[in-house]
């Protein structure tokens, strides 16, 4: 089933593991959990601890250092209880903290240890010793009380649970302890029930048990129930139940009539057992939780199994309740924590669906509230209804899942019902069933409130109303208002009738709650009137009003405007003011007219409160030309600016400076546009250009950036004032990166004379143009050159700068620029001059000058340039002299060399300072040869390649790649792309490797070869090294190499290698050749190193001939070799062969496999040599019992009995039920009576028709179904003496009689039956069941036997049970007799005039007649006596002295 569909649905909560609880302490002794709130975990590793779990947060726990033995926390708060054993003593210290308050509340020393304990209550402690069970309460000082012994039963128990009822009157204490001898995996469980008012105690088997309450119906208070969980093993037989009963039943009350019901185990699971039994409350479901998972779920009322499932893998050892949701929690050995919840949605189909169990649908969903039985709650009802059971009718009306019959047309229909006189209404007990389960609906108060209004019966409303069964409307509202007003207030609020609540509150004059209240509920009330109302009578009370609407959520409810106009309208400027502050300090757009009007109002009758409010800047939306008017009026000039929108005015109050603040003025032109600022400040130049300056240049640097940079710079230039140009740009040039603008202030600094600032900013400044200003500074023709050669060294323009100074004869500041400024460019310089044609004595002395400090590399690179590189030679040839490393003279001084061809071969090999790769690539094109020396020199692999590929150079490129032993180089030189790649193997396997005595280069070389996948040049590579007595013939990597190419590559060639070849490593290259299916190569090799196991594996896993596996064996003679063969020959069905094999391989290994295989092929002769071999090796209990059963196959008896008398592990029990059931009797025989299994043996000898021999085996057994089985055996071969001796020691058990007496019946023996019940009444163990069926057998076959038999025995007999079988039999005087016994006189009364002739008898008749107790039967003796013995009429006239004669006739 999927488990969405599934009725109870399993989540994991989580894993302790996961929270960081170490596997080692999720056990039953370390972890507990007694309730759904917290887990506590012990751990003593790797320091003793206590972690406090909280279900509510359970990835944050709480881990405390404490040491102790155990610790629980209390079920519903932060309590923890601590157990501890007091060192060298037996006696156990127990401690009771607060966490939260970090306190001891109670301790105690028990005087003996406590084994179990748990809290069965939020307050209450249960202790459990090895002899007594104590309870402990947490409050006060009270030490632990006595509650009872522990039975008998559950001594050397293990205590795993302790439960109490609700009411704390039931207890109950479960242990298990090992099982029977003859199944001891099955774990027995046992159960103490004890009675608190009685102080009595009942043991039972059980392993799970838990209390309920239960209400019966008909009984108003709550029955206690417990439920308990049996699995039992009996006779060979496995009982698992499920019982349900009452405990202290009410006296007088309906009580709960006892149920049980199976457990069935699945077939894995016969040992499994249930650990735990948790009973949900709110669905009345049992769940009974096994030790290996499974789950068990039952319904409480009817015992009715509901669900089972495995619900955990992992044997589960703790449970507990989950009461908020109805199911539980589990815990298993892997430390999940599982909680398993009813699955509301699926629950009730599944019942009604899967199980077919209507009514308990219907009852689940009742109880818990739960969908999916609605047609069927409807189709009851309409039933009830129809039978006129209108109280039941009514409860399931209110007890109707999700109250689907809780409707109006319900209560229409008990409407509709006439009422009769003297009884309720069914309308009445319809509602008074409602309130006894919860509250009523809104339709269903409604007409409940109208039938007690019209009986003027107020206080069961208030009352109702109080406990809330009643649901609120504004229906139930008007209602009541016609008696309470206060009433129906209360009732409209609840029911949320904002109009009717506003209105009453309205009617109190409570007009501040109408605001609380329209606030709570969302209603909006008409508040123009009610401010208005205010208004009247309490203006600043107005004002507050109004504020609080203005407050309210959503927006004042009357418009700002509005309630300005109402004050204003009565002259209420301040409190209009003041409103309108308060009002508009959110300073929105919408609220620009009121804006503007607090300002008019103010401007004309307060004016320094309107200078106030506009210099607090509060306000941003009113009508600023309008104001700027008022103020300029009223002569706040600076106000009037600040409002001005237009130019023309801007202008006309701008041209007073003299009566405006310069700084208020700079601060006013920041408030203007862009384009209105520049034109001010162009009127102000055009006005008075020295006067205004100042303030312009002012104004410009505070607003550049509003103004724009470029625009005051043309502003300037407009006016051609270079002198406002270079102070505004100088304090602007430090935060500006704008080229334009550095340049510019180079300009203007250069035209006013400023040098020193020109060479400043030169110097430092990193953003002008820096061509612009070269040419700029070469055109000024500055007398000072520091500018110029500060942006030629910063930009790069030494060449220009160098060719300037060498032209216009400035060669000061040439050697003062090489030698001082920047000598790193000395190179630049030099080829400058070059290029000048300047002289060379000239440019000499300016390279010594600054020798050491001359980058070598970039001088050589200007001289190469220019084919003028014997210059250098002498500067050069001082550079080495002086000691110099540096690789670009070397380079330099090699290349003069080679050009010289002044021995350069010498240089090339001898300088180690030079750059090979430079060097090489310059000897290229003048000698390749020369190249590949220097190439080689430094190891540059792609360009020595590259040379020798170019020129054909394949010898040297040969030995240089052999030499070099890279990987990487002899993969660039082996890939199939390289065009060369044959020339140079050719060279490699023909010059370079036999010229090699080194084994690291030969190993590279291979590897490479094998790397690049040339295995037959590698064929031939090694052959030439390994076959043609070089160095490295006899090398063991190389014939194993050599081999494996083969193998790979040319396979003809293998067995030629192997023959010729002895150092190299057999067992791998064997293997190797069997992966490659080279079979009879892989035996050669194997055969040559003698690895004989390898090979005949070859021969029988590939080559697949036993023949020449045998053969081989027969060669070698080797333990292994044969035993090989032997799982061959049992894998080919060759199970006689196998069997020689295994002997010959004294091989006891695979025992299992022969046995089987010989029992298939039917060869137990040789499968008895085979065990026989395998004994003398192995003891098991398999190889015993299989000879025992070879054996027996092949009718060795005497061998069998020889051997059970001998030591031996067989296991005898499976053996003989084997033989049992394969027919095998005279052995089955044998090992039955060795082994005393009387009952086994019994059943056998009966098979082989021994029934004297089963009788005695029997009697030994003394089983009752061992005696049933006999004596049903001996009553079919009709040995009838033997089946009586049987008999009599079955009918005395009451459960085995009625059995006993059906299967003698049915064959037809009446008459040995009789005899063996009749010889069963001397027995001391006779009971009534005895006589019972003797009389009844008398009944049917011997009724004249029936009446002295019913009188001798009266008292013993089970009267109602032959008063059965006479009225079958129609013995209509032995009837009477027995009615008579029974003191049933109405009925043998009855029976005597029904049957007179029969059982008639006068005086008996008389005796009668006075005892019976119906008076009608008066009458029908005297009518009776009338027609049938009329002469005796008198007689019994006198008898019934009390009759009415006239009643006799007509």
């Amino acid at each position: 089933m999927a488990a969405a569909n599934a009725p109870i649905a399993m989540k994991e909560v989580l894993t302790l593991p996961s929270i960081g609880i170490n596997p080692q302490f999720i056990t039953f002794t370390n972890v507990t959990m007694e309730s759904d709130k917290y887990i506590c975990v012990r751990e003593t590793a790797p320091q003793n601890s206590v972690v406090i779990i909280d279900m509510n947060m359970p990835m944050q726990p709480l881990r405390r250092p404490i040491t102790a033995d155990s610790a629980l926390m209390n079920p519903n708060s932060r309590i923890l209880a601590l157990k501890a054993q007091l060192p060298g003593t037996t006696q156990d210290h127990l401690q009771i903290f607060n966490i939260e308050m970090k306190a001891k509340m109670k301790s105690h020393q028990m005087p003996e240890q406590v084994v179990f304990w748990k809290w069965i209550s939020p307050k209450m402690l249960g202790l459990v010793t090895q002899t007594t069970v104590y309870h402990w309460s947490i409050e006060g000082d009270s030490e632990p009380t006595k509650m009872f012994e522990r039975t008998a039963n559950l001594v050397n128990n293990q205590i795993i649970n302790y439960k109490c009822d609700p009411s704390e009157k039931w207890l109950v204490l479960i242990g298990i302890a090992p099982g029977a001898p003859e199944r001891p995996q099955l774990v027995k469980g046992n159960m103490q029930l004890f009675s608190v008012d009685q102080q009595r105690s009942q043991a039972l088997e059980a392993h799970a048990a838990s209390f309920a309450q239960f209400k019966v119906p008909g009984n108003e208070n709550p029955s206690t129930l417990i439920s308990f969980a049996t699995k039992t093993f009996n006779a060979g037989q496995i009982t698992s139940k499920l019982h349900v009963i009452e405990l202290g039943a009410q006296p007088g009350k309906p009580s709960f009539s006892k149920k049980q019901a199976d457990l069935f185990f699945p077939p894995d699971f016969q040992d499994d057992f249930p650990v735990a039994m948790q009973i949900s409350h709110k669905y009345s479901l049992i769940y009974v939780i096994t030790k290996l998972g499974l789950l068990f779920v039952y319904d409480l009322e009817t015992a009715t199994a509901v669900y089972r499932n495995r619900i955990s893998p992992d044997p589960i050892f703790l449970t507990s309740e989950a009461s908020s949701v109805g199911g539980f929690y589990s815990i298993n050995r892997r430390g999940q924590v599982l909680l398993a919840t009813v699955n509301d949605a699926t629950i009730v189909p599944f019942v009604s669906g899967q199980l077919n169990n209507l009514e308990l649908a219907v009852n689940l969903a009742k109880r818990g509230n739960l969908p999916g039985a609605e047609n069927l709650v409807v189709q009851r009802f309409q039933e009830l209804f129809a039978q006129t059971k209108y109280k039941e009718a009514a409860e399931l009306a209110a007890e109707s899942p999700q109250g689907i019959l809780r409707t109006p047309d319900t209560v229409a229909k008990f409407q509709s019902v006439p009422v009769q006189a003297g009884q309720t209404p069914p309308l009445l007990q319809y509602f008074g069933t409602l309130l006894t389960r919860g509250k009523l609906n809104a339709f269903e108060s409604l007409e409940l409130s109208r039938l007690v209004v019209n009986q003027n019966k107020k206080n069961l409303l208030e009352n109702w109303l109080a406990e809330d069964k009643l649901e609120c409307s504004e229906e139930l509202g008007d209602l009541v208002k016609t008696v309470d007003n206060d009433l129906a207030l209360k009732i409209y609020i609840k029911a949320r009738a904002t109009p009717k609540v506003v209105a009453a509150f309205a009617e109190r004059r409570e007009f501040d709650k109408i605001l609380i209240y329209s606030k709570q509920v969302g209603y909006t009330p008409d508040y123009l009137f009610l401010l208005q109302t205010i208004l009247r009578t309490d203006p600043q009370g107005a004002v507050n009003f109004a504020l609080m609407m203005s407050q309210m959520e959503g927006g004042s409810p009357v418009d700002y405007n509005t309630i300005t106009d109402l004050f204003l309208q009565r002259n209420l400027i301040r409190e209009a003011t003041a409103f309108l502050l308060d009002v508009l300090k959110p300073n929105l757009p919408e609220h620009a007219f009121l804006q503007t009007k607090v300002l008019e109002i103010n401007l004309v009758t307060f004016p320094n409160v309107a200078d106030a409010i506009l210099a607090n800047g509060m306000f941003s939306h009113y009508d600023r030309p309008r104001i700027a008017q008022l103020c300029e009026k009223a002569g706040l000039y600076v106000r009037a600016l600040q409002h001005y929108t237009e130019l023309p005015d801007v202008k006309r109050v701008i041209v007073n400076t003299h009566a405006i603040e310069p700084q208020a003025l700079v601060e006013f032109f920041g408030t203007l546009s862009r384009e209105w600022a520049l034109e001010c400040m162009k009127d102000l130049l055009l006005v008075n250009l020295r006067a205004n300056l100042q303030i312009i240049v002012q104004v410009a640097k505070e607003y550049c950036e509003q103004l724009g940079v470029d625009a005051c710079i043309k502003l300037f230039e407009q006016f051609k004032s270079y002198e406002g140009l270079y102070f505004f740009l100088g304090s602007y040039l430090s935060s500006s990166e704008d080229p334009d603008i550095h340049f510019k202030y180079i300009e203007a600094a250069a035209k006013t004379g400023q040098i020193k600032e020109v060479e400043r900013v030169t110097r430092e400044s990193n953003f002008y143009d820096a061509e612009k200003t070269k040419n700029f500074l070469m055109e000024a023709k500055l007398p000072d050159a520091r500018p110029l050669i500060n942006v030629c060294d910063r930009f790069g323009f030494v060449p220009d700068l160098t060719h300037y100074l060498y032209t216009n004869n400035m060669l000061r500041y040439i050697e003062g620029y090489v030698q001082k400024v920047n000598p790193g460019n000395a190179p630049l310089v030099v080829g400058q001059l070059l290029d000048d044609e300047c002289p060379e004595d000239f440019i000499k002395g300016l390279i010594l000058s600054v020798r050491s400090l001359l980058p070598v590399e970039p001088l050589v690179e200007e001289c190469e340039k220019r084919n003028r590189l014997r210059l250098l030679t002498q500067f050069l040839e001082h550079l080495v002299s002086e000691g110099s490393q540096d690789v670009h003279v070397h380079n330099a001084l090699g290349k003069i060399i080679i050009d010289s061809n002044n021995n350069p071969e010498h240089f090339l090999t001898t300088n180690p300072y030079y750059d090979s790769r430079v060097v090489g690539k310059y000897c290229e094109k003048r000698d390749p040869t020369l190249a590949v020396v220097a190439y080689r020199r430094g190891q540059c692999d792609d360009e020595l390649i590259n040379v020798t590929n170019k020129n054909s150079l394949f010898k040297l490129q040969a030995r240089y790649v052999v030499e070099r032993m890279d990987a990487d180089l002899w993969e660039k030189v082996l890939n199939p792309e390289n065009e060369y790649r044959r020339q140079l193997i050719d060279q490699v396997v023909s010059t370079a490797l036999p010229e090699s005595k080194s084994p690291e280069q030969v190993s590279a070389a291979v590897k490479a070869f094998m790397t690049a996948d040339l295995p037959h040049e590698l064929i031939e590579l090694l052959e030439k090294i390994v076959l043609q007595n070089s160095a490295f013939s006899g090398n063991f990597n190389l014939q194993n190499l050599l081999i494996l190419t083969a193998i790979k590559a040319d396979p003809s060639r293998v067995m030629d290698y192997i023959n010729r070849l002895d150092n190299f490593d057999g067992p791998a290259v064997g293997e190797v050749a069997v992966e490659a299916q080279l079979y009879e190569e892989a035996f050669a090799i194997f055969k040559k190193f003698n690895l004989n196991v390898q090979a005949v594996n070859v021969l029988l896993d590939n080559i697949r001939s036993i023949d020449r596996a045998v053969e081989f064996a027969f060669r070698v003679e080797e333990d292994a070799v044969w035993s090989q063969v032997a799982k061959a020959q049992l894998r080919e069905g060759l199970v006689s062969d196998a069997i020689e094999s295994f002997i010959r391989a004294d091989d006891a290994t695979q025992f299992l496999d022969v046995i089987q295989a010989a029992e298939d092929g039917d060869v137990y002769p040789d499968l008895v040599r085979y065990l026989l071999m395998v004994r003398q090796k192995v003891k098991e209990p398999k190889v015993d019992s299989e000879l025992i059963y070879a054996y027996a196959k092949i009718d060795r008896l005497g061998e069998i009995e020889e051997f059970i008398l001998m030591p031996n592990v067989a296991n005898l029990q499976n053996v003989g039920d084997r033989l049992f059931d394969e027919d095998l009797y005279e052995a089955a025989k044998i090992i039955f009576a060795f082994i005393s299994n009387w009952a086994k043996l019994a059943v056998t000898l009966v098979r082989l028709k021994q029934f004297q021999g089963a009788v005695d085996a029997a009697r030994k057994a003394n089983s009752a179904k061992t005696w049933k089985e006999v004596c049903f055996a001996c009553v079919d071969a009709e040995e009838f003496r033997l089946a009586q001796i049987c008999g009599l020691n079955i009918i005395v058990q009451v459960d085995d009689l009625e059995e006993v007496s059906e299967y003698y019946q049915n064959r037809g023996c009446f008459n040995e039956l009789i005899s063996l019940m009749e010889s069963g009444l001397g027995l001391e163990r006779a009971h009534m069941g005895i006589f019972t069926e003797l009389g009844v057998l008398y009944a049917r076959y011997r009724p004249e036997k029936l009446m002295e038999h019913i009188k001798l025995f009266s008292t013993r007999l089970n009267i109602p049970k032959l008063i059965r079988a006479c009225d079958e039999q129609q013995h209509w005087k032995e009837l009477t007799y027995l009615y008579i016994q029974y003191d049933e006189f109405d009925n043998a009364a009855t029976t005597v005039m029904n049957h007179s002739p029969e059982a008639w008898d006068h005086m008996q008749f008389k005796d009668i007649a006075v005892k019976v107790a119906n008076v009608e039967l008066y009458y029908k003796a005297v009518h009776f006596y009338l027609q049938e013995h009329p002469d005796l009429i008198n007689d019994m006239l006198n008898v019934l002295a009390l009759l009415n004669p006239t009643r006799c006739y007509p």
